[in-house]
């Protein structure tokens, strides 16, 4: 039995979606990939670490704020803003010039992170506060 990480199955979940949505939830895949490469580097801070697991753990969460088991690839765009906001308060820190050495997306990180926020905000609208909440990051 081959062994599937998070980031195949993302990856699986949505390569076939085509919708409003599917420009920042294809993103999805690569922002979990950049957190989870984040985790490896000692320069991460403590505090940091737990912001990282905790969008990392979101992610997982079976019922989170907009659950894909109800809405489908819909169900991430939630997951997307969440780890976009981590991903800017870390950049906000260590610059994204750090960042990047760890992203394998092809486009640039901070470009991907301001559409990322931009739009799902304008999706979530209320909902980013409980986002937020869920996680302990506000």
């Amino acid at each position: 039995m081959e062994f599937t990480d998070f980031y195949d199955i993302l990856r699986e979940n949505l390569n076939s979606y085509r919708g409003d949505y599917d420009r920042i939830v294809d993103y999805a895949p690569d922002l979990f990939r950049l957190l989870a490469d984040l985790l490896q580097s000692r320069d991460i801070e403590r505090e940091d670490r737990l912001m990282i697991c905790a969008a990392m753990g979101y992610l997982v969460a079976p019922n989170d704020i907009i659950p894909e088991e109800i809405f489908g690839p819909h169900g991430y765009i939630d997951d997307v803003y969440l780890c976009s906001v981590v991903v800017d308060r870390l950049a906000g820190r260590m610059g994204y010039r750090f960042l990047e050495e760890y992203w394998s997306g092809d486009e640039d990180l901070e470009s991907v992170v301001g559409e990322c926020i931009s739009r799902a905000s304008e999706i979530l609208g209320d909902k980013r506060t409980s986002v937020l909440e869920y996680t302990g990051l506000r």
